[in-house]
């Protein structure tokens, strides 16, 4: 009987993978950057592994119903890799992965009704109730990323809309939001001499840099809009 089993998380910068026994623990993790290059038609040859989370509108069946953050259109996940590795795929969307994961070995055990949010290269979402994933016909189901929140936006998302969630609370979203501030300011602060990326914002609010925190502020009410 086999003992062992990888699991795939494949994100908008990094694939992200974990080896781990048949109970659920850890044996060992480490990731590989994410080959977005000809419309990501180079990522699944990267991937070894047997469970295989993405983002996006996953169905039951393992079919891809478009992801913006990969430049996926719609295919079978599931049958791809399955060709790849000679081996049984089982594909779902990250976050309602990362929910089951929650509910089984993490902050989730012993609940049958949670919700688990993902911030990454973009906002996900999974919703468990009674037990069960709520995926919705298409796989869209807890799709929190794009839903609207700001009508004045004028770029448009990955996913063809503008104002979306994801573009104010992802890791991405933060970075154009400290962008804009920085553009409308003239108030000093250390984001100008350093690279903006989410992790140098944030890095800003622990050193009480007023113009950083101001742009958490803008995070963190968008996120909390979209999750009220």
């Amino acid at each position: 009987m086999s003992q062992y089993v990888f699991g795939v998380d494949i994100g908008g910068t990094t694939v992200k993978l974990g080896y781990f026994d048949t109970e659920g623990n850890v044996l060992d993790k480490w990731e590989i950057p994410t080959r977005k290059e000809d419309n990501g038609s180079r990522i699944l040859p990267d991937v070894a592994g047997v469970g295989v989370g993405a983002p996006g509108p996953i169905d039951s069946d393992g079919v891809v119903h478009k992801a913006a953050n990969l430049g996926w259109g719609v295919f079978s996940i599931k049958e791809t890799l399955e060709n790849i590795l000679k081996l049984p795929v089982m594909a779902g969307n990250d976050a309602n992965v990362a929910a089951l994961g929650e509910m089984w070995k993490g902050g989730g055990q012993g609940y049958k009704d949670l919700v688990v949010v993902t911030l990454g290269t973009g906002v996900g979402g999974g919703i468990i109730v009674n037990g069960k994933m709520l995926t919705g016909a298409n796989g869209a189901g807890g799709e929190i990323g794009h839903i609207h929140v700001e009508d004045d936006e004028q770029e448009t998302c990955g996913c063809g809309n503008r104002g979306c969630l994801e573009q104010y609370s992802s890791a991405t979203g933060v970075t154009r939001l400290a962008k804009r501030k920085l553009e409308k300011t003239t108030q000093d602060s250390v984001l100008r001499t350093s690279t903006l990326s989410a992790k140098s914002v944030f890095d800003a609010v622990k050193a009480k840099d007023p113009v950083a925190m101001e742009i958490a502020e803008q995070f963190g009410q968008y996120l909390g809009e979209g999750l009220a």
